[in-house]
């Protein structure tokens, strides 16, 4: 049988926005073999453009796509990720763009488009929590089957602000952002729940800006349930003083508990996945556990992995494509949906009816 040659090529990169998003995938390019930057833009450069250590600086991104590039990576604002993604799609190169991939459900419809029209592109979606040791050890539980299947799922991701550490404002304003800690945050936590329990089908939910005042969510609150029965607790809150990152999964045979999340920040805890399992005849609800605790995190370097590999060897992306970004998108714009104060107060659209 006749094997495929390795293929040695280095992918010349792009990074469109080089805040902290933009230099942490810079790190985890440069200590992969077969990709270079070569090429980086943000509006904050003093100078048009500029060459250091072999790599140009501009400030626009239009600038930037003037370059001889394989791979554009796309780490701006909501306003204008679904523009750059199209512009390098136009420009024939493959596309990483970080989450939430624009303001809507309209925004990642618009880049599919144009991406049926490009086949040959790759373009992949920084869903990050996917690649965690902690998510990926729990779905190989999942899918071996011994605990049965799911019941429910109880999720909860918060943080003490909209606004935290050094990030900048334009995540307050509805304009730029799109949505409040939902879709910057909680989008994770819907993104996995869909990925351990498949599409939920039915949607309620309470949504409330009433502590921050903004005109963006500091809190969502979703009942959610799939066509075969599973039901979805979520809460994404901006009011949560003790950052907190937990995934319960409550299967017919026990349990799989996702506690805390390793980040840069390292305000969410420790990462551990705790086991559960049940014995109701005999563990008087105090059941056999096991506790795995996770001292690295490789997520960030494992998708760039992942990403190079599909573009190297023209693969299908595993995990971030376009469908698993409309995917989520859809449920959480189904959760603005579904509260209609909400709904009605910002004139959101029922992303049921938005086709490609």
């Amino acid at each position: 049988m006749k094997k495929n040659k390795p293929n040695n090529k280095t992918l010349r990169v792009g990074i469109a926005g080089f805040g902290i998003v933009g230099k942490r995938r810079k790190e985890c390019i440069d200590r992969h073999p077969q990709m270079q930057v070569v090429a980086v833009c943000d509006r904050s450069f003093k100078k048009t453009r500029m060459t250091k250590d072999g790599i140009s600086y501009f400030k626009s991104y239009r600038d930037l796509l003037k370059n001889d590039l394989d791979i554009l990576f796309v780490c701006l604002t909501n306003d204008i990720a679904a523009e750059v993604t199209i512009a390098g799609l136009e420009s024939n190169f493959h596309v990483f763009c970080e989450k939430p991939p624009g303001r809507s459900v309209e925004d990642i419809v618009k880049v599919i488009r144009h991406e049926q029209k490009k086949p040959h592109l790759k373009l992949m979606y920084g869903f990050n929590h996917r690649y965690h040791d902690s998510v990926k050890d729990a779905l190989h539980i999942l899918r071996y089957g011994k605990l049965g299947k799911i019941i429910n799922m109880r999720g909860m991701y918060g943080k003490s602000k909209l606004v935290t550490f050094n990030q900048s404002d334009w995540r307050t304003k509805r304009n730029i952002a799109g949505g409040g800690v939902l879709l910057d945050q909680g989008i994770h936590m819907v993104d996995l729940m869909s990925l351990f329990a498949g599409d939920f089908s039915e949607v309620y939910s309470f949504i409330s800006n009433r502590h921050w005042g903004y005109d963006v969510e500091d809190n969502a609150y979703a009942l959610m349930k799939t066509p075969d029965g599973v039901i979805g607790m979520l809460n994404s809150s901006a009011t949560q003083w003790r950052h907190r990152f937990h995934l319960e999964i409550n299967l017919e045979c026990g349990s799989l508990i996702l506690g805390g999340i390793l980040s840069g920040t390292k305000s969410y805890g420790a990462e551990t996945l705790t086991v559960v399992y049940a014995d109701p005849d005999n563990d008087a609800g105090d059941p056999k556990e096991q506790i795995t605790h996770y001292n690295r995190d490789p997520s960030w370097d494992e998708e760039i992995i992942a990403f190079a590999d599909s573009v190297l060897n023209d693969l299908p992306i595993q995990n971030g494509s376009s469908q698993d970004a409309l995917r989520t998108m859809q449920l959480v714009f189904n959760i603005y949906y579904a509260d209609p104060v909400w709904r009605n107060t910002y004139n959101i659209s029922n992303p049921n009816f938005i086709k490609i």
